[in-house]
Order: structure tokens, then C-alpha cells, then sequence
């Protein structure tokens, strides 16, 4: 199957013609999708990777995103036998929000020896954050977007020599669906890190996102065709998978997060109180957390399984339950 894109004139975009396809892979609904269409197309697995990024680094920090994530992104992959590579900016989420007169944080990324690298961290000015991402569609302030998921990408693209004259596609899971601002975005486009008409270094990088223009039905549909075991947050209730604590959180899931995992709540709070400034501005953690009812649906194993830091179920099940946070609320990026 080939598609026709808008950002270059009578392109015809054939995803097997890229060297290497990067699926941005949360664990959630959207990208579990993005990798299941590739299957559908016919792609082969060896081009494929899934890259995981890691919101709370890997250095012991767990103040925003679900436990069970990385291991649950990592059984996926072993379960569909395709390549697992990690990244993260080191120290995550609190480090870089916890900046004071400091430049950002280096990030890591798995290469394809299984080598930890390091890169950037060097230039750059000493500035200071002190504050959470803030509830917006701009992504200068809503910063966890940029500096912990697509900067992060982008420094492991062009940090490895692997992607040097070869066609790499990376894919993200952005639908239409979910907000006036992600209805815009491009389906098709050349990506951050591209470099095709360099002098020296020549890297070519498209960005596509194929299920821009998916209803929320069809990413179920084909989750269930593949028999998908879910990521615990959707069968706790949640309506997508972003961190535990998503600043786009709606008061109900706040009030979920604090009956299941009340430090993690209470500690967001307090710097909430520290900074002054809240992630909603006219709203804190607290407030909302107070208005807001706990989903229903939450049992206890399905909580331990979301709060353990090893996912040790299958990822491809016998029979497939919709879980009963599809089709809720579905908070997210304005």
C-alpha cells in the first residue's frame, strides 16, 4: 500500500521503502495501533523498532508516570518479537522541572549493540524551570512534551551514524480525534531531525502519522482483532495512557490516582504549594482531586499491576475484554 502526501509535490509515500521504521511507543491505545497497522500493511518486523521513552529518566525518580509502563512496553515487544529500545533524559520529568540556574540534563538512549549513550547536556544556557508543564497546547510551556519525548528522539536519531544515507520513517500516534490542535497536524511530513540535503552529513527522516484520521472505534478494533492485553491504566478506568499524573488530568482521575496511589498525589501537591504555581493555574491538584470521584471500576489486582514496576502477564490474550476505561474520558493535549 503506498500513500499520497502534501509535503512534497506528486510524493508518493511506500512505507517499505525506509530502511528502518521508529514507532514513538507509549504503550497506549494509539501507538499499540500505529504498530498493529504496520502488521496489517505487511511491513516487516526486522525494520521495526519501538522506542520507549522514559518520562521519569531511569534513575530512580517515579513522580509522574505508571510503574508498570516500561516493562509492560518491553514484554509487548518480546511478545511480538520486534526490536525494544529504551531512551530517556536523564533524571526525567523531576530533574528537569526541579532546574535552577542549571543547564538541561544529558539524555541516553539504547543504540543497536544495546549500548547506553549519552549525548547533549554540554550547550545550551543555565536557566531555571521550578514549575510544572502547564495545562496548553504550546509546547514551550507544556515543556514534558518536548524535552522528555521528542527532543529525546531526536538526539538518538542524530546520534547514531546507523541512520547516515538510509530513509528512516518515525511514527507517532496523534489522532485528529482528540483535540482542534491535533486535527491540524500534518499525517505526513518531514521529520526534527531529518537532514536530507546536508553538504556532509546527509540523513533522511520522514514523520508519519498513520492514524491521524482514525476514530477512537477503530483503534479499539484492531487492538481487539490482535487480542491485545491493555495497559492496566485502561482497565482501572482511564481513557488513554499518558503518565499516572498527566497534567491534562481531569478531575476524576485525579481523584482515582490519589485512592490507588495517594503519595504519588500528595507529593505533587506539595510542590504545587512549593512553586506557587499550579499545573492548572486556576485550579490545584488538590482542589480537583476533591471534586472528582474515583472510577468504579478499579479492582485490586488490576491496581497492583499498574503500580508494580514488572508487568509479568501476557501481552497476547485468549479471549480479549474491552476494558472499561475505552471510550471514556479521553483528557489530553488541548
Amino acid at each position: 500500500m503506498v500513500y499520497e502526501c502534501k509535503h512534497e509535490r506528486n510524493y508518493i509515500m511506500d512505507p517499505f521503502s525506509y530502511d528502518y521504521i521508529i514507532v514513538a511507543f507509549s504503550g497506549g491505545k494509539d501507538s499499540i495501533a500505529c504498530f498493529l497497522h504496520l502488521l496489517d500493511l505487511g511491513i516487516p518486523k526486522s525494520k521495526i523498532e519501538l522506542w520507549h521513552h522514559y518520562i521519569d529518566g531511569n534513575e530512580g525518580s517515579d513522580l509522574m508516570d505508571w510503574k508498570c509502563t516500561g516493562s509492560y512496553c518491553q514484554a509487548f515487544a518480546k511478545a511480538f518479537g520486534v526490536t525494544f529500545r529504551r531512551s530517556w533524559k536523564v533524571g526525567g520529568f523531576e530533574r528537569e522541572m526541579l532546574r535552577e540556574n542549571a543547564k538541561t540534563a544529558p539524555n541516553k538512549f539504547e543504540d543497536d549493540s544495546d549500548n547506553i549513550i549519552e549525548c547533549g547536556g554540554v550547550r545550551g544556557n543555565f536557566n531555571t524551570r521550578r514549575k510544572f508543564p502547564q495545562v496548553s497546547a504550546d509546547l514551550s510551556v507544556r515543556w514534558c512534551s518536548a524535552y522528555l519525548k521528542i527532543d529525546v528522539c531526536t538526539a538518538a536519531i542524530n546520534n547514531q551514524k546507523r541512520f547516515l544515507n538510509k530513509r528512516t520513517l518515525v511514527i507517532t500516534g496523534e489522532r485528529a480525534e482528540e483535540s482542534s490542535a491535533r486535527a491540524k497536524y500534518k499525517t505526513f511530513e518531514p521529520d526534527r531531525s531529518d537532514n536530507r540535503n546536508g553538504k556532509r552529513i546527509i540523513r533522511h527522516v520522514d514523520h508519519w502519522r498513520p492514524v491521524h484520521d482514525w476514530l477512537e472505534d477503530k483503534v479499539w478494533y484492531i487492538i481487539e482483532k490482535y487480542k491485545v492485553n491493555p495497559h492496566p491504566a485502561y482497565k482501572l478506568g482511564w481513557g488513554r495512557l499518558s503518565c499516572a499524573a498527566c497534567i491534562f488530568g481531569s478531575m476524576h482521575q485525579w481523584a482515582s490516582l490519589n485512592a490507588i496511589n495517594p503519595s504519588q498525589v500528595k507529593r505533587i501537591a506539595e510542590l504545587e504549594t512549593e512553586f506557587k504555581v499550579t499545573i492548572h493555574r486556576k485550579k490545584s491538584v488538590a482542589e480537583q482531586m476533591a471534586a472528582g470521584i474515583p472510577y468504579d471500576a478499579m479492582n485490586p489486582q488490576d491496581i497492583i499491576d499498574a503500580l508494580s514496576s514488572t508487568y509479568t502477564h501476557p501481552i497476547i490474550l485468549k479471549k480479549w475484554k474491552q476494558p472499561s476505561g475505552a471510550f471514556g474520558e479521553n483528557t489530553g493535549p488541548s
